[in-house]
């Protein structure tokens, strides 16, 4: 066993490092989920198996020992060595390959349903959710507000709150599902959604924005317009760069095309049933639904609501819209 243990662990760690240096995609999702499995069974064979049989051993060797003290007490000898005592406590002891399997299968089980079903992880590697969400920016997802998933297929299990204009969600990207992006919800099934001359309109009502205090995009040292918008009775910031076109370049293939109409303005979209349509806060600055299509419900993974840490500004702890 010590033998096949080393081989998985092996295997364990030879996915996680070509995973980081690039060699291949890895899926965390799918990961903590067969580590779970192994330890789980690692776990299982200890409480029913290897254990036991560990303190059949040490009861037997207690046995001979208290039958060897008793005769030598018949022969008058009272002092025995103490080191078969030692001997007994070696045999209790678990084995190394059983310390790295099953003594970790409680934690890896506990990470893996929290992680699964309540809360997960994320952190905000761009700029396109600014000024909601800032790079670096830690953040937690609800994983059961919108109905809760099966991990790694993402299957539904309950029906869950549907998704809600001017919700920020975390979802699987439609081009390469293995990748996370986070973006807000502009359209649900059914809507019109328009965006011409960085005007935003749903089913023909233009989405209320308000001009504020221009915003410092500290990263590339630009000012921003900076607006307050209220997208489904969520009050939210948003930023416009001046400077950046209208229309949508490069938008890609992807399925429903046909409901969308691209010219110079910008784009009109009619969502189709089952799919969402996500923008990121940062409008000229985010590649999202206008470029690649719409979110299908089976990516969605979970409803991004608190930024648990940012180690360079903790002050941004905290809820968001």
């Amino acid at each position: 066993m010590a033998y096949l243990t080393t081989l998985v662990l092996a295997a364990f760690a030879s996915y996680v490092g070509a995973w980081y240096f690039g060699a291949l995609e890895g899926n965390f999702a799918l990961l903590l989920f067969v580590a779970t499995v192994v330890t789980g069974v690692y776990w299982l064979a200890e409480r029913f198996y290897f254990l036991p049989a560990r303190e059949r051993a040490a009861a037997t060797l207690d046995s001979s020992i208290a039958e060897r003290n008793t005769r030598l007490a018949g022969q008058g000898i009272t002092q025995v060595d103490t080191t078969d005592a030692k001997a007994s406590e070696r045999l209790l002891m678990q084995p190394w390959w059983l310390d790295w399997t099953a003594g970790l299968f409680p934690v890896i089980l506990v990470v893996f349903l929290l992680r699964s079903f309540l809360y997960e992880p994320f952190k905000i590697p761009s700029g396109s959710m600014m000024p909601t969400l800032l790079t670096g920016d830690l953040i937690l997802v609800n994983k059961f507000t919108y109905g809760l998933r099966l991990p790694v297929i993402n299957t539904k299990l309950t029906g869950g709150t549907p998704l809600a204009r001017g919700d920020v969600v975390v979802f699987r990207y439609p081009p390469k599902p293995s990748m996370d992006y986070i973006k807000r919800v502009v359209g649900i099934p059914g809507d019109e959604v328009a965006y011409l001359n960085k005007k935003l309109t749903i089913n023909g009502q233009p989405v209320g924005k308000a001009p504020i205090a221009d915003y410092l995009d500290g990263e590339s040292m630009r000012i921003l317009k900076q607006f307050d918008e209220d997208l489904g009775g969520k009050q939210h910031k948003i930023l416009n760069d001046e400077n950046a076109p209208a229309f949508v370049p490069g938008a890609s293939d992807f399925p429903f095309r046909e409901n969308c109409r691209y010219s110079v303005e910008g784009v009109v979209c009619k969502v189709p049933e089952g799919n969402y349509f996500m923008m990121g806060d940062n409008r000229d600055n985010s590649a999202d639904s206008r470029f690649w299509g719409f979110v299908p419900d089976k990516n969605i993974v979970g409803r991004a609501f608190f930024v648990w840490m940012n180690f360079g500004d903790l002050g941004r702890i905290g809820p968001f819209q």
